[in-house]
């Protein structure tokens, strides 16, 4: 797709618009309702469907195939972040009616230094044809990292603080409570950060670690640096709305780990098929429809094989209180 700057500069602008009515709206700190978070969820994901279909209506078939699928595969595997966040959330103890905040500008730094990656990223691959060997083989491994620890059953009961944040907070020093939405106060005459400055850099720096298989997953779809850049916009600033939505449900999601290393697995083959026609070997490269239908397939299988898995292990739990409730009541009688 040549997207002249112009795009670019309208592109930015239209997405920094969307951001401060984000602010605005969200300006006074409160509780998120289930009702507001799922009525914004819809909101962004319709406005990710308006821009892929403007694509479309525009010319661009191919663009808007490869905007989708990256939205789809960037959406998918940030969810994943919002098990991180929760224990975030839970390690700086966040009151309520501040995560909203949190999560706003956590985001938003998250979402800055996915588009250096990114432009880094373009750079690499618009040099060295080669990087995709890499990018694929990283996918693949991550993909199978991912489901061992899936057998393994591995859960995270605590978040553990980042090199880089932990500089910041010797650095700086850090308040002992929160200050409503200040960032930084006085303390002795010295500045030091709140802790609620301190959760936002947690949740945007932590987001790095994600885009490390992000980003070349987005780029085994589309090597057109506007549309992995657009996909992740809208996957990203849809995010916050989400956590509120489903916070609640991200445990019952058990197979969540299998479907993304099935996803990564996919488009890591995908990328060495890719760096294979690059190099001059006639392999079948997986085109943009595959891919899509493939991600859906395997987002929806998962959630159907998860919720199947809860309804099962939540009727062997009902199923053994009744038998110790029946042993108890013979002990008594």
């Amino acid at each position: 797709m040549d997207v002249s700057g112009t795009l670019w500069v309208l592109t930015i602008l239209g997405l920094s618009a969307l951001i401060a009515i984000d602010f605005f709206i969200g300006r006074k700190p409160h509780d998120v309702t289930t009702k507001e978070a799922g009525i914004w969820t819809i909101v962004w994901i319709a406005l990710a469907a308006l821009f892929g279909l403007g694509l479309l209506f525009f010319g661009e078939t191919q663009a808007s195939g490869e905007f989708f699928a990256g939205f789809i595969t960037e959406k998918s595997l940030s969810v994943d972040n919002l098990f991180v966040f929760v224990l975030i959330m839970a390690k700086f103890s966040v009151p309520s009616h501040l995560q909203q905040r949190v999560l706003l500008v956590g985001v938003l730094i998250a979402l800055v230094l996915r588009a250096i990656f990114i432009a880094a990223g373009a750079a690499v691959i618009a040099n060295f044809s080669w990087v995709f060997y890499i990018f694929g083989a990283f996918l693949i491994y991550t993909a199978w990292k991912l489901i061992q620890e899936a057998r393994a059953d591995e859960e995270e009961d605590e978040f553990e603080e980042n090199r880089l944040l932990k500089s910041i907070e010797r650095r700086f020093g850090v308040a002992d409570r929160y200050h409503g939405t200040k960032l930084f106060i006085r303390n002795n005459g010295k500045r030091v950060l709140t802790p609620l400055m301190v959760v936002m850099l947690a949740i945007g720096t932590t987001d790095v670690l994600f885009a490390l298989d992000s980003i070349p997953a987005i780029f085994g779809l589309t090597q057109d640096p506007y549309i992995v850049f657009t996909a992740n916009a809208f996957a990203l600033m849809g995010l916050r709305q989400l956590y509120f939505l489903i916070g609640g449900l991200l445990k019952k999601l058990v197979h969540l780990s299998y479907g993304l290393s099935v996803i990564l697995g996919f488009i890591g083959v995908k990328l060495v098929l890719h760096a294979l026609h690059e190099s001059g070997v006639h392999v079948p490269e997986i085109s943009i429809p595959v891919s899509l239908g493939f991600i859906c397939a395997v987002l929806v299988i998962t959630t159907i094989t998860s919720l199947i898995a809860n309804k099962k292990q939540e009727a062997a739990v009902a199923a053994e209180a009744d038998r110790a409730a029946e042993k108890d009541s013979s002990i008594d009688a």
